[in-house]
């Protein structure tokens, strides 16, 4: 466990994201699973910023559009999805917003699958 990164914060969210997946199914849409994280986290008084901008640097600028779900205690990245898989898209998308927010972990959710599918990503840079 000592290797892990932010194992105690990992755990929580993965028994939140459960409990949701229990109470609402696989059928939500992709707001709704976000809203309900959003509950959990006032009801629990947790530090959070939803749709948080992420910045990407650029030549001697900063280049926005870019909105990670939510930003869980200012150390991790967690992106909801409600779709058949997690895809090579979702996981680079991840990379980038956790190198362009410097943060080490990143967490993807994802709701619809046959059952619930929560990869860590890491930042190694």
């Amino acid at each position: 466990m000592a290797d892990l990164v932010y194992p105690k914060e990992s755990y929580y969210l993965t028994g939140i994201f459960y409990s949701i997946q229990n109470q609402l199914g696989s059928t939500g849409k992709e707001k709704q699973y976000a809203d309900a994280i959003e509950i959990v986290f006032k009801n629990s008084k947790d530090d959070y910023e939803r749709e948080k901008e992420i910045i990407l640097p650029f030549i001697g600028g900063e280049i926005g559009g870019n909105r990670v779900d939510f930003i869980f205690r200012k150390i991790i990245l967690i992106d909801a999805k409600a779709k058949s898989y997690i895809t090579r898209e979702d996981y680079r998308q991840m990379i980038r917003y956790l190198e362009a927010s410097k943060l080490k972990l990143g967490i993807i959710v994802n709701f619809r699958g046959s059952k619930i599918q929560i990869k860590r990503v890491i930042n190694l840079k």
